[in-house]
């Protein structure tokens, strides 16, 4: 008679496998998560007006320019404004 000799060896031999898979996503989890920056893994972009501003804070550039630079990220040319006040 055979008692659990049927294919009881293939979870024996299976076991070791799963165990070793499960540790490892849970590694692997742990690490994701521990690596993951408080945005959720998101790319945090600066936008043009904020690079302008932390460029003017940080003394890379004058008042002047920081002006000139905002107009042109709004729209305003501030050439063109010139050349308009000067013809009108």
């Amino acid at each position: 008679m055979m008692y659990g000799y049927g294919s009881g060896w293939i979870w024996m031999t299976l076991m070791p496998v799963v165990w070793i898979a499960l540790i490892a996503v849970i590694v692997w989890a742990v690490a994701r998560f521990v690596q993951r920056p408080a945005d959720h893994g998101r790319q945090v972009r600066e936008t043009p007006q904020e690079i302008l501003d932390r460029r003017f804070a940080l003394g890379e550039i004058d008042a002047e320019e920081h002006g000139r630079a905002r107009a042109h990220l709004a729209g305003r040319h501030p050439d063109q404004s010139r050349a308009d006040e000067r013809a009108g």
